[in-house]
């Protein structure tokens, strides 16, 4: 039988940090590093704050792929490098089941509320900071 129900994980003791040309943008995440928490991400989430995202952290650097199916959230999609730094910027659309799969190599990939990345001058470059980040996998 399929699951229906939200996937919530704890808020991250550590704020993520995005350095933007405006300044630091901080964000409380919940951390998708297993496998099982990656697959179901934001499914079902109807809300989010505009502070909140998910960060989903993969062992290696190689090309990810998203989908939005069961997700009535309109996301942005942060495609980030092992060295912290935004490769590419993405839009999830509610409910897709189009493959979002930027032609980077990412080892994180933080979700936000749609709309934020350009709200908050969030871009390709910018780098992010947060204990996970540039950690070996599995810290």
């Amino acid at each position: 039988f399929a699951q229906t129900s939200v996937m919530r994980l704890p808020a991250d003791a550590d704020p993520l940090i995005i350095e933007t040309r405006a300044g630091e943008k901080t964000f409380s995440i919940e951390i998708a590093d297993e496998p099982h928490e990656r697959q179901r991400g934001l499914m079902f989430r109807q809300s989010m704050a505009a502070d909140r995202g998910m960060l989903f952290i993969f062992p290696t650097e190689s090309r990810q792929g998203f989908w939005m199916q069961n997700t009535p959230l309109p996301l942005d999609l942060l495609f980030i490098g092992a060295d912290g730094v935004i490769r590419a910027i993405a839009r999830g659309v509610p409910f897709s089941t189009a493959s979002i799969s930027p032609d980077v190599q990412s080892q994180f990939v933080l979700e936000l509320p749609a709309g934020t990345a350009q709200k908050s001058g969030i871009e390709i470059g910018n780098r992010l900071r947060h204990p996970r980040i540039g950690a070996p996998a599995g810290k």
